[in-house]
């Protein structure tokens, strides 16, 4: 079941209503980092490509990726986070104030590293390889208690809060209690990207957005037609207990399952260039639109096409408020 679209003139309405929105980001804060180089031949040593080193670039990732996408559409972040006590905590910070993310609370935690994404990629931004640093323990002690602690100061500005859970340690059970119970205070939608290992914690939750294949994991089902992600959705949905799930199938587009709405979002993709950070565009979007007001029906239909637009980038990358409404304009016309 296709679902209807969104009219031209109400999403100019939300887009421009952005601006007025604060989103609280929690989560798990990451630094991504690209040597670039080119290759010509391959080494002597092993079967591998040589790369002869050109530059290096660094852009912010995982949940700090989320809160930039936020304010490359025109709204407020405040970026609640763990990061190490290194070199590449302080690389992050800057990303983070470069992008213009409110840091409501940074936990520098000395028994861990920040979590940094090094990819080694050609000048065709084709990628080698890719080395993580991380230390993906649960935080606990002071450090949780200062996330908790910062969650119910700055949920109290908060027009919707995100939960970005990467299974870097951030999000832990008191975490999304703390998020969870600040959101039902406040009478806001709290959205979550999840991890299937804490399923449990988002009970409560008002939109989940799994992949299709978190979907799989979670329901123990495969997804191959709209007739199994509707009844994946559904389950988990029940699995999850939250109040509406949009589940992302990549070329197939979107399956949501909300409240006052349920089917298919086609994919709005016209070229793919790199799926990385997708789903932050998608959840940034999401939340972005229900805190200016959307339906969850008209913030799927946003997400959807700006997650078209980040998928024709390199890495992980944001959208402004002007490519999202050329692409609805497009999209109406055809």
């Amino acid at each position: 079941m296709q679902l209807p679209p969104l009219a031209p003139d109400r999403a100019a309405r939300l887009v421009s209503a952005f601006s007025a929105a604060h989103v609280l980001v929690i989560g798990d804060a990451m630094l991504d980092t690209f040597i670039v180089g080119r290759v010509t031949r391959i080494s002597p040593e092993a079967p591998v490509p040589v790369v002869a080193f050109d530059h290096e670039a660094h852009r912010v990732g995982g949940a700090a990726n989320v809160a930039h996408n936020i304010t490359a559409l025109g709204g407020h972040a405040t970026l609640v986070a763990v990061m190490g006590q290194d070199d590449n905590s302080k690389t992050l910070m800057q990303g983070c104030r470069d992008a213009g993310i409110e840091a409501g609370f940074i936990a520098t935690d000395s028994e861990r590293v920040t979590t940094t994404k090094v990819r080694i990629v050609t000048e065709r931004n084709q990628q080698v390889a890719r080395v993580d640093y991380e230390n993906d323990a649960e935080i606990s002690g002071e450090v949780e208690h200062g996330i908790v602690g910062a969650i119910r100061t700055h949920g109290g500005d908060a027009s919707a809060i995100i939960v970005s859970d990467y299974l870097k340690g951030c999000v832990t059970k008191r975490v999304m209690d703390a998020a969870i119970d600040t959101a039902r205070e406040r009478m806001i939608p709290l959205l979550v990207d999840p991890k299937i290992p804490h399923i449990d914690y988002y009970a409560g939750a008002t939109v989940i957005t799994p992949n299709h294949h978190e979907a799989e994991a979670a329901t123990h089902t495969r997804i191959r037609s709209t007739t199994d992600a509707r009844l994946a959705a559904s389950a988990f949905r029940d699995r999850a207990r939250c109040e509406c799930v949009l589940m992302t199938r990549g070329d197939q587009g979107m399956w949501l399952l909300a409240r006052d709405a349920e089917g298919q979002l086609a994919a709005s993709a016209r070229e793919v260039a790199d799926v990385t950070g997708a789903g932050d565009t998608v959840i940034a979007t999401l939340a972005l639109a229900m805190a200016a007001g959307a339906t969850t029906l008209e913030a799927a239909h946003l997400a959807n096409e700006a997650a078209g637009i980040a998928v024709g980038k390199f890495g992980a990358a944001t959208v402004t408020p002007a490519e999202l409404l050329r692409a609805l304009q497009a999209h109406a016309e055809h």
